[in-house]
């Protein structure tokens, strides 16, 4: 007990800023911008994929390991699975339908 800190958690706090931050730009960009439906999709994509890493890094204590190998092994394994899923859902929802 006489380990712990009692400091404000800030690395949380920011995160929890940015992912606000992110998520209000994604949601302006599909309402409000005058982009075609092409660059808002790669907006928000990019938007995502940037709030996604700021999820792994401030909240799911990427950074916090001493050893990193056994971590980004398991991040790997779970970006392999997730990328099978999504395409595998997207090939069986539009098989047949052209």
């Amino acid at each position: 007990m006489a380990n712990q800190t009692s400091r404000f958690p800030w690395r949380h706090l920011i995160g929890f800023l940015l992912s606000v931050i992110l998520t209000l730009a994604a949601l302006w960009i599909g309402l409000y911008s005058g982009f075609s439906m092409t660059w808002i999709i790669g907006i928000i994509v990019a938007l995502a994929i940037l709030q996604a890493l700021i999820q792994l890094l401030m909240f799911m204590h990427m950074t916090e390991s001493s050893n990193g190998k056994h971590q980004t092994h398991i991040m790997m394994h779970s970006a392999f699975i997730a990328v099978v899923v999504v395409i595998g859902t997207l090939w069986v929802v539009s098989y047949g339908f052209h």
